[in-house]
C-alpha cells in the first residue's frame, strides 16, 4: 500500500497534515537573509490565526496554550510568506523579526553550535 497521497503532495489545495497530537513543525527564518530563527509548532487554531493576523502564532506544548510571538517583549515576528513541504507537515515561516527571536534574548535560537561535547557561542 503506498504512503503517497497525489493530491496533498503535487496538487494546489493547503490541506495542513498534523501529527497524532494536532501539531506542524514551524520553521521560522528571517525573511531578508535566511537566516533560521527558531523553531516552534503550530495546531489549527495557531496556523489561523497566523494567517489571519499576519502575526506569527504557536502552540505551546509545556504551556498547552496559543501563544503569539512576542505578545509580552513586543519582538513580534510579522508573516511575509509561508512555505509548506512536499507533504504538509511542515512549514518555513519566512518573517520579519521586530528583534530578538530567542527568549534568551539571541537574534536566533541557534546561537551556539557543537564542538566535540560542548556547546560554542557563534556560528562558528
Amino acid at each position: 500500500m503506498s504512503s503517497h497521497d497525489p493530491e496533498r503532495e503535487t496538487g494546489t489545495a493547503f490541506m495542513p497534515k498534523f501529527d497524532d497530537r494536532g501539531l506542524l513543525t514551524a520553521v521560522v527564518t528571517d525573511a531578508g537573509s535566511g537566516e533560521v530563527l527558531m523553531v516552534a509548532f503550530m495546531n489549527e487554531e495557531a496556523l489561523a490565526m497566523t494567517r489571519e493576523t499576519g502575526l506569527a502564532h504557536f502552540w505551546s506544548r509545556s504551556r498547552q496554550s496559543l501563544w503569539q510571538k512576542g505578545e509580552t517583549s513586543g519582538n513580534v515576528l510579522k508573516v511575509e510568506r509561508i512555505l509548506v513541504d512536499c507533504d504538509q507537515d511542515a512549514l518555513v515561516v519566512q518573517a520579519i523579526p521586530a528583534g530578538p527571536a530567542c527568549h534568551t534574548g539571541a537574534r536566533s535560537c541557534f546561537y551556539r553550535h557543537l564542538e566535540g561535547d560542548a556547546l560554542v557561542k557563534g556560528r562558528g
